[in-house]
């Protein structure tokens, strides 16, 4: 059994018929396209924003997360903690100038499109990543979603000054137990697209997968479940992605 897949049309209407009161969406290859969460890390290592020690240090960690050493929660959580010591402001100001440059280009139009068309019927929007919350806020910012609303890899700042210690990292059972903790247990609709969104997508009314990994495709045809694909996306992310 295969995973139906909907046309654009056939999206909107799902949608509009359910008339969601609450929303929750994924960012990382469902609102735009590639893994800003590995990208902004790469890119910050690359600028010097931290010290060559700790970008050795990161670079080790993501090998051993790619060859199965080291857990999605654990590398999630790393890939924020390397900016400890930097003052918050500074990587606020890095994290807007990264998602203008390479975020914005990659947004998906239909999905924005539909976002903008939730908001406009009162719907209440929710953002969910494992990427680290600088980035998402910027990014979710392009859709109208605001930063109270966003539920993303996190660690304290003291004073202005961000720390090492970690506050959330919401992916695979993370993400159903952070939107647990801010009291939504089961939001009418949850947009998907990696297997590591499939925890929130089980606790929705109606799932929709967008642009699914294989290994999301798989368990959306176990489920019942149809599936987007975005004209701009590339094709099905893989599941190690970190998203």
């Amino acid at each position: 059994m295969e995973a139906g897949e909907w046309t654009r049309q056939e999206l909107e209407e799902r949608v509009r018929e359910i008339a969601p009161k609450l929303a929750v969406f994924d960012c990382d290859g469902t609102l735009w396209g590639g893994d800003a969460g590995l990208g902004f890390m790469n890119w910050t290592l690359e600028q010097g924003i931290v010290s060559r020690g700790t970008a050795d240090w990161i670079d080790t960690r993501h090998r051993a997360y790619r060859a199965g050493e080291v857990s999605e929660v654990q590398i999630c959580g790393e890939m924020v903690q390397i900016y400890a010591g930097l003052h918050e402001d500074e990587l606020q100001r890095v994290a807007a100038q990264y998602v203008r440059e390479f975020v914005q280009p990659q947004v998906f139009a239909e999905i924005q499109a539909l976002v903008e068309q939730l908001q406009g019927r009162g719907t209440e929007i929710w953002a969910v990543s494992s990427t680290n919350k600088w980035v998402i806020v910027e990014g979710v910012g392009m859709f109208g979603i605001p930063e109270e609303r966003v539920l993303a890899a996190e660690v304290a700042v003291k004073d202005g000054i961000i720390t090492s210690e970690i506050v959330d990292v919401p992916t695979d059972e993370g993400k159903a137990e952070s939107l647990r903790r801010v009291g939504i247990t089961r939001p009418d609709v949850v947009f998907g697209n990696s297997v590591h969104d499939l925890a929130m997508l089980e606790i929705a009314a109606h799932a929709f997968p967008i642009n699914p990994s294989p290994a999301l495709l798989e368990a959306a045809a176990r489920n019942g479940w149809g599936h987007y694909r975005p004209a701009a996306a590339p094709g099905a992310f893989s599941d190690i992605t970190g998203l």
